[in-house]
């Protein structure tokens, strides 16, 4: 039986009893996009399977390094941290190609902790993006580095001088994915294996950096994709004696790495809403809205794109990363590259995204406000020619700063309410705040040598 045909709970009972399986591993995403899970007996499963099980609720209440949050309501030492429900999703059943037949499913919190859970967040955008008459699609695509290391020799080494899988600049290199063939074509084979198949997987520029392009689909199913696919990017690596990092930038010295989310809407007809072939680069007046309420929100939601201390060192010029909230006619130095052509192709380049964020939180970000900018008609500023680096944007397209400052900004956006709910943009915001704060503790090396004799 196959694994991606399990639809409902009696496909899902089936198939586990079929294999005769003991046990299946279960696993569900926190607000950093981390999978937190464990192996369940069959009999745990099945009974979960109707009624759902409780997962301490501290998965909600801890950052990626699993420290308590002091500034959130909903969970902490005052609530005793009790069991959140959970809910098994049966169509997400895959096989884990090395385990020997052991099945794995995703889950999602239930209410009422669903009002904070990321791919919670998610489906309601998606049911409201529904309910407004369209389909949404996505495909999302990674820069990753890979480093001959593992996790003992990088914290041994701590994080400095790791010696990458290759070196120098050599993007699209088919020398390189040749020399390397043996990985490259094990992870083809378990994102095929696994449903989160690759549309591309290439050489980027720099040493030991990858892109993938993973195939767009509709619905939830895309950031379902983009999330395993990150998780079980690392489990290969590590398999393979190698680690991979989705940091948004690890080293001064190399370009960021992105998660761009590329987005397209077909209407109740199941014809692209965003093509027009009489209209200029064949943008309809749909697709104009949705960049006009993109760009018109990005610094507003840009702490649900860039969630991370590390996201902010991304976003500097000729570095491949935006920074104002502009848009182009294909063009890379934008925040929105529209993607002009065939029916087929026409999209958005959601560009601002970064590697590190949450696939969950991400595409919700950048599909709200896209459907924002329809509901309210959103005209977009005149798009970007030529650089983008070295136009003057207005103050309404900068960015926050920094991730305090982006917090804030969420926490004061009427339309991040609407779309996500008080609960999840309070609690968000709060964990953003906690991880400014805990970096703030720390002393770098660069103050250290810049002030400790001279100052």
């Amino acid at each position: 039986m196959d694994p991606r045909k399990v639809t409902d709970a009696a496909g899902a009972r089936e198939i586990v009893e079929k294999r005769k399986l003991s046990h299946v591993k279960v696993g569900l995403f926190d607000v950093d996009g981390v999978m937190r899970g464990k192996y369940m007996s069959a009999a745990k499963f099945f009974s979960a399977l109707d009624g759902g099980f409780g997962f301490c609720d501290v998965v909600l209440g801890w950052d990626s390094h699993d420290q308590l949050y002091d500034n959130v309501t909903y969970t902490g030492w005052h609530t005793g941290y009790p069991d959140a429900p959970v809910r098994i999703l049966p169509e997400s059943c895959r096989d884990i190609p090395f385990e020997d037949g052991t099945l794995f499913f995703l889950c999602e919190f239930a209410p009422p902790a669903d009002k904070l859970c990321p791919r919670g967040v998610l489906r309601r955008v998606i049911e409201r993006c529904r309910h407004m008459g369209f389909e949404p699609y996505a495909g999302f695509e990674y820069e990753f580095f890979l480093f001959d290391e593992t996790p003992h020799s990088a914290r041994e080494k701590h994080y400095r001088n790791l010696k990458p899988m290759s070196p120098g600049f050599f993007g699209y290199s088919v020398l390189r994915n040749t020399v390397h063939a043996d990985f490259y074509r094990e992870l083809l084979g378990t994102c095929e294996g696994m449903d989160f198949g690759l549309e591309a997987l290439h050489e980027e520029t720099g040493p030991g950096v990858l892109e993938a392009a993973i195939a767009v689909d509709g619905g939830e199913a895309s950031a379902d994709k983009a999330a395993l696919f990150k998780t079980f990017t690392k489990v290969m690596a590590q398999r393979n004696g190698l680690m991979a990092t989705f940091m948004a930038k690890w080293s001064p010295d190399w370009p960021g790495q992105s998660g761009h989310i590329h987005l397209s809407l077909k209407g109740k007809n199941g014809k692209p809403a965003f093509y027009d072939a009489k209209a200029p680069d064949n943008i309809s007046d749909t697709m104009r809205h949705f960049i006009g309420g993109q760009q018109k929100l990005m610094g507003e939601l840009l702490s649900m794109i860039a969630p991370t201390v590390n996201s902010f060192t991304r976003l500097i010029p000729g570095f491949w990363a935006p920074t104002e909230a502009s848009w182009g006619v294909d063009n890379r130095t934008c925040a929105l590259r529209a993607i002009c052509g065939s029916e087929k192709a026409q999209r958005v380049e959601y560009r601002i995204a970064a590697a590190d964020a949450n696939p969950y939180i991400a595409y919700a970000a950048a599909l709200a406000s896209g459907l924002w900018g329809i509901e309210t008609k959103a005209e977009p500023e005149a798009p970007v020619v030529g650089s983008a680096y070295d136009k003057k944007f207005p103050k309404r397209l900068a960015f926050p700063a920094t991730l305090w400052e982006a917090a804030q900004r969420l926490k004061s956006s009427k339309v991040a309410r609407e779309w996500f709910g008080d609960d999840f943009v309070e609690h968000y915001a709060a964990s953003r705040e906690w991880e400014e704060r805990e970096f703030r503790k720390h002393i770098t090396d660069w103050e250290m040598e810049r002030y400790f004799e001279i100052i």
